[in-house]
């Protein structure tokens, strides 16, 4: 077996460390875990660690930074196969369902924040990763659902809705409706309103229209 380089032994205990930190952080909390456990459970020192990041904020930031990121560009392609703003919609719900089940990113982010807030730590840093996967998911869900309104349409909160119906959370706790759920019903009323509204500005110029050839 091929002996790693040391870019390859270094980006090799960077991502142990970042595996260990987002479970370690999940269990114990943002406040309850420490640089030594998540070192430990990776099998490194706390030099290792240091050597690697320079504290366990910058770690949970790289975590929330690289799922934020992650989860536009595989919107982005999950969308991309569907033409049909149902099939648009049906897809983003189902994703939605599937990612709350897993509470530990949406948590992970509300203890970071709360804690950078608390102790006035919080930085422009820590509301662009969530401000830049807002609008990323934002200009698709535009592009597929809504392409002729690019500037009545704010990428911010139609992105925002998805994320925050889909981390927040609560939903995993009832029956009675999923977070998919909730992103394909709003997601049909939003497309539905704009299409009958785009209808019935389409009648009024057509009336319109045949006022002007009779006269």
């Amino acid at each position: 077996m091929a002996r790693l380089t040391r870019e390859q032994s270094q980006a090799l205990t960077r991502e142990k460390l970042m595996a260990s930190a987002y479970e370690v952080v999940a269990r114990d909390g943002y406040d309850g875990a420490t640089v030594e456990r998540i070192a430990e459970e990776a099998g490194f020192s706390k030099g290792a660690f240091y050597s690697n990041f320079s504290s366990k904020e910058e770690i949970v930031m790289q975590l929330l930074e690289g799922n934020a990121g992650g989860d536009v560009v595989e919107l982005g392609k999950l969308l991309s196969k569907h033409d049909d703003p149902y099939d648009v919609i049906d897809t983003l719900a189902e994703w939605s369902s599937d990612r709350a089940s897993e509470q530990r990113w949406g948590i992970l982010a509300m203890e970071l924040l709360r804690r950078a807030r608390r102790d006035g730590s919080l930085t422009k840093r820590h509301l662009d990763v969530f401000a830049e996967q807002w609008r990323g998911l934002g200009n698709i869900l535009i592009e597929k659902l809504f392409p002729d309104c690019k500037k009545s349409v704010d990428p911010f909160l139609l992105g925002g809705t998805v994320f925050e119906l889909t981390y927040g959370g609560i939903s995993s706790f009832l029956k009675e409706r999923s977070a998919g759920q909730m992103v394909r019903q709003v997601l049909r009323e939003m497309y539905e309103n704009h299409s009958a509204d785009r209808t019935s500005l389409s009648e009024v110029a057509a009336v319109r229209d045949r006022s002007l050839t009779r006269s």
